[in-house]
């Protein structure tokens, strides 16, 4: 709350010094042009304006056939504001949120389980990265349980909770609390913005084009609201972008990629196009994977449970996608960001001299297994030719 409190006070600061007048209260569309507003003190305000950027951002998605009301069962806002630790928690989802939170309160002291529906955790990253935070993960937490259904949540007493599983059979359990982390929905329910002629797809979201501008050419969305992935660092630069377009300028919103980053420890990140989806394609790739445990950085910050895997085009040997796992990887996910966005060829990555030693340098060695020219590791032509 320290954190959040300084840089929210630091936004403050930032629009003061830019003159920006900031209203604080409820907002929805009369038409096109004119907002209404209900402030703090409930007075209506109507706002007339030429351009507007909606960005509402998201709320958590609930389970309606599971009894939200008890003060028990909490949502990822609840699970920051948490007056005690549970003893047991118990987190619907397997996702980002479900991991990271898993691994705050396993780390406060409390036994967590987690129950995902989907076959395996994190289904939307490549499963070798999971294995190896699967290695550490599972041994700070009580039980994972995967292609499991929670059916039923009902009180026990005032502190718990009797959870219903189904999977291959039916089983129960109790829990201090529950959190139920299965994916967020767009803050557009409020708006009234069929008033302004824009229409919403069947999942709640705004749609745009390119220059984020909505079907209406005067209001442009950006971030959460406006569709997958919602990410942070995705909805600072669409707003970037939206700005510039009123402004006059002729840009578009076009990234060759948006880094993801799962922040558990160790964490996951990746880039570009994950080997999943190369395979779904049938795309034919060549894959680069340099294991952290010869990385001398790792090895003496007893990090070395990682890897960084690079995939490139088979013919033209231009970077698709990489993937890290390990300490810090969040960090080191940027280079790869920036070989994506230049159409780095694996040779320019393999030729960058990196600092020794460092994390980084494991980029460069994945690059260096797939050329053929790494050191650092012994590779059997007839292992690296399978690898191709």
């Amino acid at each position: 709350n320290k954190s959040i409190s300084k840089l929210s006070n630091g936004i403050s600061k930032l629009a003061n010094a830019r003159n920006i007048n900031v209203i604080n209260g409820l907002a929805s569309f009369n038409s096109a042009n004119q907002l209404n507003i209900i402030d703090k003190q409930n007075k209506t305000i109507y706002l007339d304006f030429d351009n507007c950027i909606i960005s509402t951002g998201s709320r958590p998605q609930v389970i309606p056939n599971l009894n939200k009301q008890n003060p028990n069962i909490i949502y990822s806002t609840d699970a920051l504001n948490f007056n005690e630790i549970p003893e047991r928690l118990l987190i619907i989802g397997g996702g980002y949120i479900g991991l990271e939170l898993a691994e705050v309160y396993s780390a406060f002291g409390s036994k967590v389980t987690i129950a995902e529906f989907l076959p395996s955790i994190l289904s939307m990253a490549d499963q070798d990265l999971v294995k190896i935070l699967l290695s550490t993960f599972t041994n700070k937490l009580e039980n994972i349980y995967t292609s499991t259904e929670v059916t039923e949540l009902l009180p026990k007493s005032k502190k718990q909770i009797i959870a219903t599983f189904k999977n291959d059979k039916i089983f129960k359990d109790s829990f201090n609390k529950v959190l139920i982390c299965i994916g967020r929905k767009p803050n557009t329910n409020k708006l009234n913005i069929e008033k302004t002629g824009i229409k919403l797809d069947n999942q709640g979201f705004i749609p745009v084009n390119e220059k984020r501008r909505t079907l209406i050419p005067n209001i442009y969305a950006i971030g959460d609201i406006t569709g997958n992935p919602m990410l942070a660092h995705k909805a600072s630069y669409e707003g970037k972008i939206a700005a510039e377009v009123i402004a006059g300028k002729n840009v578009i919103f076009d990234p060759i990629s948006i880094p993801s980053v799962i922040y558990t420890n160790p964490e996951i990140a990746w880039c570009g196009t994950t080997e999943n989806e190369l395979n779904e394609q049938s795309i034919e790739y060549t894959k680069g994977e340099f294991p952290w445990i010869a990385n001398g950085r790792a090895l003496s910050t007893n990090t070395s449970n990682g890897k960084t895997k690079i995939l490139c085009d088979k013919k033209t040997n231009q970077i698709l996608g990489i993937g890290i796992v390990g300490y810090n990887a969040g960090e080191l996910i940027n280079e790869a960001m920036l070989a994506l966005e230049m159409g780095t060829s694996i040779e320019d990555l393999d030729l960058t001299i990196h600092a020794h030693p460092t994390l980084s340098e494991t980029l460069s060695n994945a690059a260096e297994i797939i050329n053929g020219t790494i050191t650092d590791l012994y590779i059997p032509n007839k292992q690296r030719n399978n690898n191709e």
